[in-house]
């Protein structure tokens, strides 16, 4: 699964957090993303958030593939 293959399949239930606005926001783009397999169903994303140029940590959300959400990590 890829991160695009991702942001296709999350389109409808979380339509603002791949938006061009959003990413631009955290200094972020597409290939910032990383996806690790969890389980069958489940894939972490993450990639670094920046404010001002400096990282402020990271973007982190849980992919189920059974429903197409993000999830919190927490």
């Amino acid at each position: 699964m890829t991160i695009y293959e991702i942001k296709e399949r999350t389109a409808e239930t979380s339509p603002n957090y791949f938006s061009r606005d959003t990413l631009k926001f955290f200094g972020q783009t597409m290939k910032s993303f990383r996806v690790s397999k969890l389980n069958e169903h489940e894939y972490l994303i993450s990639a670094p958030s920046y404010w001002g140029g400096k990282l402020m940590g990271y973007s982190e959300r849980i992919f189920d593939s059974r429903d197409n959400t993000l999830n919190s990590t927490t």
